[in-house]
């Protein structure tokens, strides 16, 4: 080959090089062109991926909040639930003691009549000690009794305080003035009674002395002889003398 042939080929090969590179570098740029794209709809997608997690992780949280608050109002609902039904126990547990006490009442209210009546027959058969204070007191319990204004409980505590007082006469010794009738003419006393063993009147000027007769019903004239001891006694009650023994006409249980 001519040194001429030589130069012509290696200036052709040389092209043909020069040729290739620029084919390879076009490629080359096209690939990292294409790389470049992937990439960057890689980070878009990663981007959406990220906020499409983080509104999944909002909803959840929202959603656990509508849990528990759901939870929470079960819980309170329950809660409600249950202190109505305690409250209508309540409310149902009034009523029957609202009926009980207006059975009750129905019951005891013919009751208090009944004992009125009792206490005042009682009375009338009775030794006749402080007879009209007695009586008027029987007279105040039936007024009682028709007054509107005064409860079921004050009523039955007024009626039991009269027969606690009718009992506390079997033991008190007391005198107190008042009159009686002898011979068809009222003669003012004093009388004296010993709880309910005794009951003797003496006049005013102390020289005449009855016995109250249970059995007859009247006052029985004494004689002379008890006149001291009646005295004695009448004084004794009014805290004019000490008490002693004194020796009184008392009749004895048949």
């Amino acid at each position: 080959m001519s040194k001429r042939t030589q130069i012509a080929s290696c200036v052709l090969g040389a092209l043909a090089l020069g040729n290739a590179s620029i084919v390879s570098a076009d490629q080359l740029q096209d690939l990292q062109n294409e790389e470049a794209k992937i990439h960057k709809a890689a980070a878009q997608s990663q981007e959406k991926i990220n906020n499409l997690f983080e509104q999944s992780q909002e909803l959840l949280a929202e959603y656990r909040n509508v849990i528990d608050s759901t939870e929470s109002l079960k819980v309170y609902n329950d809660y409600l639930a249950n202190l109505v039904a305690d409250q209508q126990r309540g409310i149902d547990s009034l009523q029957r003691q609202i009926d009980s006490i207006d059975e009750t009442k129905q019951n005891i209210v013919p009751l208090m009549f009944n004992m009125i009546s009792s206490l005042e027959e009682f009375i009338k058969l009775d030794v006749p000690i402080n007879i009209e204070e007695r009586t008027a007191r029987v007279q105040r319990l039936r007024d009682v009794m028709s007054n509107s204004s005064v409860t079921v409980a004050e009523r039955f505590r007024v009626v039991l305080e009269a027969y606690q007082t009718e009992n506390e006469y079997g033991s008190k010794i007391e005198t107190y003035p008042g009159t009686i009738e002898d011979g068809g003419q009222d003669v003012s006393v004093d009388f004296f009674n010993l709880g309910r063993t005794a009951l003797l009147a003496l006049s005013k000027d102390q020289k005449h002395a009855w016995a109250w007769d249970n059995d007859a019903r009247n006052y029985q004239k004494l004689g002379d002889e008890y006149l001291n001891s009646i005295i004695q006694a009448v004084r004794m009650a009014q805290g004019l003398v000490p008490e002693d023994l004194i020796k009184l006409p008392i009749k004895a249980a048949e």
